[in-house]
């Protein structure tokens, strides 16, 4: 049985947010992720990804972290952060036009030493999230 609420969500475009519910927040998920995912560099990020056996293929819960070896200064690691998130936030469309080859757990480390364009950090962030759906 077809309700008006039922329409209305089909024909909504993408969403572009990026709630609580697609931030890893969880220590266990994040001990899981980096003990037993796989990983690649496109510098200056690097992806770290892993699909568990007994999560639903719902969606993908994403961890954004930048280094504070190589950025002293929060407000700097903070923009980093933020550009890596909006990056996300607009190409992760991607993920969800596969949600079968798209990882359940993905990790997006900064691993640069010097601040990049946003522009440079997208073009990155779409590299990286393609070659995550071609594994």
């Amino acid at each position: 049985m077809h309700t008006p609420a039922d329409e209305q969500q089909a024909e909504q475009p993408f969403s572009h947010t990026f709630p609580k519910e697609e931030r890893l927040c969880s220590k266990r998920l994040i001990a899981l992720l980096f003990s037993k995912g796989s990983s690649f560099n496109v510098y200056p990020l690097r992806f770290v990804y892993h699909t568990p056996q007994d999560m639903p293929p719902a969606q993908t819960q994403v961890l954004i972290s930048v280094s504070k070896r190589y950025f002293k200064r929060a407000t700097d690691r903070n923009r980093l952060k933020r550009q890596i998130r909006e990056a996300y936030r607009l190409n992760k469309q991607a993920l969800y036009q596969n949600p079968g080859q798209s990882p359940r757990l993905l990790g997006i480390l900064y691993i640069g030493k010097e601040k990049k364009s946003f522009d440079s950090i997208q073009k990155k962030l779409i590299s990286g999230l393609e070659r995550c759906l071609s594994k």
